[in-house]
């Protein structure tokens, strides 16, 4: 049996090595990359191709009143169309910066900074005139905003594997910043910022909320069968031995539900808990959790996984306050006002918690993903309220609706994230991802990325919803 698993992944250690004792990139890198993903969104959602889905949206109203048959089935050409230039525009441009373009991501920043003012200024009078029509202005721009988490999220899993991905954007092993590290960070704030408590909905009972979370603690089980079962490669000083991803979010959401704090003082609440978790780090705990040293106690082998949960606990109190006061809250009766306000509000935010990180990072402790440290938190709630800012710019140049491509992986976020786990395993069983040349290596990717949002897609169109709940 140990021969057999040891067959199916041969590499195991070379790739485990491949992704440990990296020390990350810059902040600034990861400003500029967090400006450029958005930024195409915001684009594509401007082009003149966006229009395609204006027919799709009134054939849909039209199809409603007729009997409700699905408008995308009757219109598969148009669909067809607008989802390959959003897959063109904006998937295949990310899978480039994250790849064979990474070292002209600066430049690229620029560039599009300057794209993005010049359409401003070229269209956005007609936003004076519009802005009282923008329907479902906030609720696209949160769209937009899960749906980039998970499809940035889809792509580095597989691309970390290759040589073609640079070291500087995988997991950091102890201290700094990267990409990669961002990961987990935003789904606990992507989940909290869209919570039933931020939008201050009935909380559930403890029979509810076990029921809600079960599925994350059965995927948690079903990840840790099926890697150990086939000996795939694991970095054991992300988590721990047994902990994982999906074991993260359980923690944090039964916590959370279990614990019903009224969503204007999560963001105090949150904020004690960290500060008391970091000076626990600061008298001596860091050393313990940076240590490779394990006993053979349960809490010892996943002690990163464990105590990181009040980390990550603090940070979705927080984005609970932040989702309910800004994204939520109902400051004034006129709604193109609102927008304006939301807006502004969501850049002053993310200007405070970049400067917050500035801070922490070089006065208290510096950023730490596997510790989930104050500075990790800062840093994860500015970079996705950043993302946040750029997508508001959409207001400015009217357009219908979300993209094909958005609506698709938001109907399926959980559904296409384990899919796309899934692919990358078997991507990795089959091919040695370490040997592979740049131009295997980018053809891989391109067929991973095209396939993943093709048959997201067809799920969308077909209205196939994967619920595990």
């Amino acid at each position: 049996m140990e021969s057999l698993r040891q067959s199916l992944n041969p590499n195991k250690l070379l790739k485990e090595e491949f992704v440990s004792n990296l020390t990350g990139s810059s902040m600034l890198e990861v400003v500029a990359l967090s400006t450029i993903i958005p930024g195409l969104v915001v684009l594509r959602q401007w082009s003149s191709f966006a229009r395609v889905n204006v027919k799709i949206n009134v054939e849909a109203s039209t199809s409603k009143k007729d009997g409700g048959v699905a408008p995308h089935r009757r219109d598969f050409r148009s669909y067809a169309v607008s989802l390959s230039v959003d897959y063109l525009c904006i998937v295949l441009p990310v899978l480039l910066i994250l790849t064979i373009l990474a070292e002209w991501v600066h430049m690229f920043t620029l560039l599009l900074i300057v794209v993005l003012l010049l359409c401003i200024s070229a269209k956005g009078s007609s936003y004076i005139h519009l802005k009282g029509e923008q329907l479902s202005s906030l609720r696209a721009t949160i769209t937009s905003y899960r749906v980039l988490v998970v499809i940035m999220t889809c792509l580095s899993i597989l691309a970390v594997d290759f040589k073609i991905f640079p070291r500087r954007y995988a997991k950091t092993e102890t201290y700094g910043t990267s990409m990669m590290d961002l990961g987990v960070g935003s789904f606990v704030i992507v989940n909290a910022l869209v919570s039933r408590k931020a939008r201050n909905s009935i909380s559930m009972n403890w029979m509810a909320t076990l029921k809600s979370t079960s599925p994350l603690i059965l995927l948690g089980f079903g990840r840790l069968i099926s890697t150990t079962g086939v000996d795939y490669q694991a970095h054991v000083g992300e988590y721990g031995v047994h902990w994982n991803f999906f074991f993260t979010l359980a923690a944090v959401s039964l916590l959370s539900s279990l614990c019903d704090i009224d969503p204007k003082y999560c963001g105090i609440v949150g904020l004690l808990i960290l500060v008391g978790y970091q000076a626990c780090l600061l008298y001596g705990l860091n050393v313990y959790l940076l240590s490779n040293e394990r006993m053979a106690d349960i809490v010892s082998q996943n002690k990163e996984g464990l105590f990181s949960i009040f980390g990550y606990w603090g940070m979705y109190l927080i984005g609970v306050h932040l989702g309910h006061y800004i994204l939520f809250g109902n400051h004034s009766s006129s709604k193109a006002r609102n927008i304006q306000a939301t807006r502004a509000t969501v850049w002053i935010v993310c200007v405070l918690f970049w400067f917050l990180t500035i801070i922490l990072d070089k006065y208290v402790e510096r950023v730490s993903r596997r510790m989930c440290n104050l500075a990790y938190v800062t840093q994860v709630i500015a970079q996705n309220f950043q993302v946040l800012s750029i997508l508001t710019l959409s207001d400015f140049i009217p357009y219908e609706k979300p993209l094909a491509i958005e609506e698709a992986f938001n109907q399926n976020l959980l559904g296409s994230f384990l899919m796309a786990n899934v692919l990358t395993g078997l991507v990795n069983l089959s091919m040695d991802t370490l040997s592979a040349s740049p131009v295997t290596s980018f053809t891989v990717l391109l067929g991973y990325s095209f396939l993943l949002s093709f048959v997201t897609s067809i799920l969308w169109f077909c209205g196939i919803k994967i619920k595990f709940w």
